[in-house]
């Protein structure tokens, strides 16, 4: 035994004259700790078993593990976690954005024309029409909705999401306002529909849409709060499921590749189901 742990030790010293480490790869190395108490002693166990740094007793229990793939980088110290840092989402309404109203669709409208906004009221018809996510309505391009100088009465685009092609209309007052945006459109020589006025970017952002999303619902003193992008896209739908019942008709309006993603989506409960029984007498 004596020579096996002399063996071991000139092994080691070998591999130091080298300048090899002896460890290997991804080694963890665990800092000697004077014993303390039987509670230190169990989350040091804890952290043997987890493979994770750990905070203990009077931050009793360091691990640092070896990077990159020769594990010759610097070992990387563990951090305490900030067990006080606020949650991303305090103070606001999360879950599913309230759709717009009819009333609320005329109102945004007619303020938009007073206003000879024409690329705001392209957008805002578009988006009620085509009931597209925003990623998709902001990258939507000319030839999308376009056959040479006229707008095309449907359209088909490929969703970002699921890949899979989804059709929509285009009501004769979405064509009006994309005719009366497009000539303001070609001078910029622009193929997106709605281009950017930053050079890194050829079309909107999402976060630029949701802005003006958040400013129309402002507009007719609605809280922009309940309301969000995902409020236009939800809007025709609603609509749509309240006239007729048709869930297949909105699933393939949507794009939804599931049923149960519809009927999620418009939150549909026991009472919209009595109520549509109701309605049936034999």
């Amino acid at each position: 035994m004596a020579l096996k742990i002399a063996g071991a030790a000139k092994d080691n010293r070998l591999d130091a004259d080298r300048g090899q480490s002896s460890e290997p790869k991804h080694a963890i190395r665990f800092y000697a700790i004077p014993y303390q108490s039987r509670d230190a002693a169990c989350i040091r166990a804890a952290a043997l078993r987890q493979m994770q740094p750990v905070v203990g007793i009077n931050n009793t229990l360091g691990i640092e593990r070896r990077g990159g793939r020769d594990g010759g980088a610097p070992p990387m110290s563990a951090r305490p976690v900030n067990r006080g840092r606020q949650p991303w989402n305090k103070g606001l309404l999360i879950g599913q954005k309230k759709p717009l109203e009819p009333k609320h669709v005329w109102s945004i409208r007619v303020r938009l024309e007073i206003a000879r906004l024409r690329r705001d009221l392209a957008i805002f018809n578009l988006a009620i029409d085509s009931k597209l996510r925003a990623c998709d309505l902001v990258k939507l391009r000319v030839d999308d909705i376009c056959s040479g100088a006229n707008v095309r009465r449907r359209a088909t685009i490929v969703q970002k999401k699921t890949g899979r092609p989804v059709q929509f209309e285009i009501t004769d007052q979405s064509r009006s306002s994309v005719e009366a945006w497009l000539p303001i459109l070609r001078a910029t020589g622009s193929r997106y529909l709605f281009p950017s006025r930053l050079h890194a970017s050829p079309h909107i952002s999402t976060r630029q849409y949701a802005r003006l999303v958040h400013r129309w619902v402002e507009s007719v003193g609605l809280e922009s709060a309940s309301y969000g992008t995902h409020s236009m896209r939800h809007t025709k739908a609603a609509q749509i499921y309240r006239k007729t019942g048709n869930l297949r008709a909105v699933q393939l309006l949507l794009g939804h590749t599931k049923l149960e993603s519809t009927v999620r989506y418009l939150g549909i409960e026991v009472d919209d189901a009595l109520n549509i029984a109701e309605q049936i007498e034999l």
